[in-house]
């Protein structure tokens, strides 16, 4: 019989239950401690490993990479460029992003809804790769990250002028989720060159050479870029970003093409691999060989007028000097020189002096009547003309220029601008293998603007050849739209040939200008048909009209119908210059039509256009002249 207390087993079955509960909880909270510390220390790890000033170096990987955040400015000697990460595969969770502080660019060039710049500082949710982090280097400044080039870009466009830019805006027109990336060697995003020789000289705003922005003839302002810096993402989140975009790679030049590893250097001897490649490199201005031999003295006091800087270093040129002599009678010096010209009779502050030879340099003037209208309307501007001026020499002597013409005349003078012409720019011929044609220059590509199957060329580097009038290489600004726009479209799969018969301008100031197309060549005879003027037979009443400032954009091809000729007898040949305020000028070839310039006659291109297609011999050009409608007020 048992001789403990009643109850006793009761009590140890209780005491043994608490005990083994207190173990059991104890080796949960132990279990539990050594797996937080293991797995605490595994984020340890990982952030340490995402740290790309700590990463050890690797091989770059295939696109698309994870870009480096751009800094605000790139110092003299950028900070060691972070290595490219691994991108996470579908199977395997990313690491969590460290918080980091990000140098965010000076200015958002991104395309909405794409992520903004503000976003990109901060880690989200969705982010499919970890943010790198900037690290403070010695004396506790955080370093600028130099900016990221993307390693491969399926549409690469090398320049960064007119045609380059539709060539962008027409990818993306068809292919709405293409990543395109510009690289061109000026400093600026795309922007329009007519203005910088027409326009931007008649503006009253005293910091038009900063804003960059004028009032169109049509009284409406608009800046010289095409677009601003909001239409573009930056060139490191290409390939990132979800929707594409185009990016703007300034400041670098593209010095060597591999046209079978489908790979460019830039001059940085960084390379980028493409799948198509658009060259639109435009054009260097020429020189004469006089100046060039002449010494640094004289280079430093000449003008080669066609970028932006060359333009702000002209006006501020301009405004210290009592004299200026323009070399050259083409589009680009007759605009300069009226310019000029209205700003010495405004501020006389200089006399301007225009070299024009009736051959060689002036490509539209041979037409005798052409030639006496723009010399009186040269006159009224103030500025003086020197025909069939043939330099000899330039010497700089007592802070003067001097001028030796070969006939024997002496001219002095503060500052040239030497307008001579345009040299295509094919440095990349040699290195791609690429045709360049003897006669015209510039690239030599097919119907279709193609050099190679996957390489196209546009614009003023492009000598294509035309249905109609052949073999040719064009400079203006229509042609770099149009051929710019339908390489975009055959880059993208259009297979279209190059048919369209581009236009150009030139104003000389709000009052007068004309409009040409096809080869308007001194070397080819000419016969032109005039009539009097009336105040709406102005570039800036044909602005105001069609509603536009660079009247090529009112153009289309759907008005090219059969026109109806002026009831309107032409007027007998008079002499008086009143009668002469407007006219057709007809260039020939084999007595058939090839060039036409509208001297003051506008919104009639697709007559003209129409003549040209036609290709056919005229008896009597002064019937076809009335095709324009230029004897009716």
């Amino acid at each position: 019989m048992s001789t403990g207390p009643a109850g006793g087993g009761r009590e140890n079955q209780l005491y043994a239950l608490l005990v083994g509960a207190a173990c059991l909880g104890g080796g949960i909270y132990a279990y539990r401690t050594v797996k937080g510390d293991q797995r605490r220390y595994e984020e340890r790890l990982s952030e340490i490993a995402s740290r790309p000033h700590r990463a050890a170096p690797q091989e770059t990987l295939s696109e698309p990479e994870p870009l480096a955040a751009e800094a605000a400015e790139t110092e003299a000697v950028p900070a060691p460029e972070p290595e490219p990460q691994a991108e996470p595969s579908p199977e395997e969770p990313s690491p969590p992003a460290p918080e980091a502080e990000v140098v965010a660019p000076s200015e958002t060039t991104e395309i909405p809804p794409e992520p903004t710049a503000e976003a990109a500082e901060t880690p989200s949710a969705e982010s499919p790769e970890p943010q790198p982090e900037v690290v403070a280097e010695s004396g506790g400044d955080v370093a600028p990250v130099a900016s990221k080039i993307p390693s491969h870009a399926r549409y690469l466009l090398i320049g960064g002028g007119t045609a380059s830019f539709a060539a962008a805006r027409s990818i993306r027109a068809r292919d709405p989720g293409a990543r395109v990336l510009i690289v061109t060697d000026e400093p600026d995003l795309p922007y329009m060159r007519p203005p910088l020789s027409k326009e931007l000289w008649f503006s009253d705003d005293p910091s038009v050479t900063e804003t960059l922005r004028f009032k169109q003839w049509n009284g409406k302002e608009r800046s010289i870029y095409f677009q601003p810096p909001s239409f573009y993402i930056n060139p490191e989140e290409l390939n990132s970003a979800e929707n594409g975009g185009v990016a703007v790679l300034t400041g670098k030049k593209v010095v060597h093409m591999d046209v079978r590893g489908n790979k460019v250097k830039l001059d940085d001897d960084t390379e980028i691999a493409y799948d198509k490649c658009l060259i639109a490199t435009g054009g260097v201005p020429r020189n004469l060989q006089v100046i060039e031999r002449a010494g640094e003295e004289v280079m430093s006091k000449t003008t080669l007028f066609r970028k932006i800087e060359d333009f702000k270093l002209l006006d501020k040129v301009s405004r210290n000097i009592k004299s200026v002599t323009i070399i050259g009678g083409g589009f680009l010096g007759s605009e300069l020189a009226c310019a000029l010209g209205r700003r010495c009779n405004q501020e006389r502050l200089m006399s301007v002096l225009w070299f024009l030879s009736s051959h060689g340099t002036s490509l539209m003037l041979r037409n005798e009547t052409f030639f006496s209208l723009v010399c009186y309307l040269f006159s009224l501007e103030g500025v003086k003309i020197i025909s069939e001026a043939l330099v000899k020499s330039v010497v700089a002597k007592d802070d003067k220029l001097e001028i030796l013409l070969k006939d024997g005349r002496l001219v002095k003078t503060d500052h040239i601008v030497a307008a001579v012409g345009l040299e295509p720019n094919v440095d990349l011929a040699k290195s791609a293998g690429l045709e360049v044609d003897s006669d015209f220059g510039g690239y030599r590509v097919n119907a279709e603007l193609q050099a190679r199957s996957n390489i196209w060329v546009a614009g003023d580097a492009a000598c294509f050849y035309d249905i109609r009038l052949g073999r040719r290489r064009v400079e203006h600004h229509d042609h770099a739209v149009v051929s710019g726009r339908l390489a975009g479209e055959n880059m993208t799969g259009a297979s279209k040939p190059y048919w369209h018969q581009s236009m150009f301008w030139s104003d000389l100031g709000p009052d007068v200008g004309y409009e040409a197309i096809g080869i308007v060549d001194s070397s080819l005879p000419t016969v032109g048909v005039f009539a009097k003027a009336t105040a709406k037979d102005t570039p800036k009443a044909a602005t105001e009209k069609s509603g536009t400032g660079i009247r090529s954009e009112s153009e289309t091809e759907d008005t090219a119908v059969s026109p109806v000729a002026s009831s309107t007898p032409a007027p007998p040949t008079v002499g008086h210059k009143d009668d002469y305020g407007k006219g057709v000028i007809f260039y020939l070839r084999d007595k058939v039509v090839v060039g036409i310039i509208l001297w003051n006659v506008f919104n009639r291109m697709p007559i003209a256009r129409k003549i040209i297609k036609d290709g056919e011999e005229h008896a009597d050009l002064n019937e076809v002249a009335k095709l324009f409608n230029i004897h009716e007020d």
